[in-house]
């Protein structure tokens, strides 16, 4: 493995609102890569050097940076210039997969089913149109920082002081807050590994919606792989997923989430590039029920780098 893949470096941790993901990412795939013999070494931007990647010798990197400098293009645009090879999607598909609302507009573009949005700009919003706002997006809406991940910043609001709070909150995140129109459904996502979608999972939580706790913390979340939809349905699901992930140009692996309404209508939601790789992620739980042990799912990440 030493001879395949020569010295890598594991990108962890980071200055992200989701840092402390990453961290636990990161060292679950630093772990796999030395239990299969790869000279691998965690780095975590925060605290190293990683200006000094070239001369510390390392020939290639797995992103395990979550959030903003790890899926936003920034790290990935500094080791092309390196020219170091590594995981995941490119500059301008990570830099636009980041951005929920330049997602959506492209994904509009290809006719591919998205939810009704506004996007509020901190320096223009006034309260005063909290109001009229629900009302052009049915009257409950789910509160998004564009720029962020992890459900960190989200809220779900249904009335306007509910929603002058909520955007007062998301606006400590990202200055741009995109605004969809609620979806009563399932939750489903799928990921992809290599161009193929890998096993959909659909998630329940007794909370409002999938968040930081019900993705992190709780013990209640269950997770559906296989996750119980027809045929048909199912190969709509993958379809579409594979279609999406193209679409914004993302490559290697990622992840699609989606929402299925009760009229059996699918949402796209976003899509991530640089996806969880803890304990709880769904990615190693969909390439499990694929055959894909969690080794060896680092491995097939890592391949994309030869």
């Amino acid at each position: 493995m030493t001879l395949d893949f020569g010295r890598v470096a594991v990108l962890l941790g980071g200055n992200s609102a989701e840092r402390e993901v990453s961290l636990r990412s990161g060292t679950a795939v630093l772990n796999a890569l030395l239990r299969q013999g790869i000279d691998a070494v965690a780095l975590d931007p925060k605290h190293d050097d990683i200006t000094q990647l070239q001369k510390m010798g390392f020939d290639r990197a797995f992103i395990v940076l979550h959030g903003r400098g790890g899926e936003d293009g920034s790290i990935q645009g500094f080791l092309t210039t390196l020219q170091i090879p590594f995981t995941g999607s490119d500059i301008l598909s990570s830099a636009i997969a980041m951005d929920k609302s330049k997602t959506k507009q492209i994904w509009q573009s290809y006719q591919l089913p998205t939810a009704n949005y506004q996007i509020v700009i901190k320096d223009d919003f006034d309260p005063a149109q909290s109001e009229d706002i629900l009302t052009s997006l049915s009257g409950c809406v789910m509160v998004k920082p564009v720029n962020e991940g992890s459900s960190i910043g989200m809220a779900k609001v249904s009335n306007p002081a509910e929603l002058a709070d909520a955007l007062h909150d998301a606006f400590k995140f990202d200055n741009k807050v995109l605004l969809e129109s609620w979806i009563t459904g399932k939750e489903y996502t799928v990921s992809i590994l290599n161009g193929q979608a890998l096993p959909a999972i659909r998630m329940h939580t007794e909370n409002q919606f999938y968040d930081y706790q019900a993705k992190y913390h709780s013990t209640e979340t269950q997770y559906f792989c296989p996750c119980g939809l027809a045929p048909e349905k199912l190969s709509e699901l993958n379809q579409l997923a594979i279609k999406a992930f193209n679409a914004i140009g993302c490559s290697g692996w990622g992840r699609v989430d989606f929402m299925l309404d009760e009229q059996g209508s699918w949402f796209l939601l976003e899509v991530n590039t640089v996806p969880g790789m803890t304990e709880t992620s769904l990615v190693p739980k969909a390439a499990k029920q694929a055959g894909y042990d969690f080794d060896q799912l680092v491995l097939e990440i890592l391949k994309q780098t030869l």
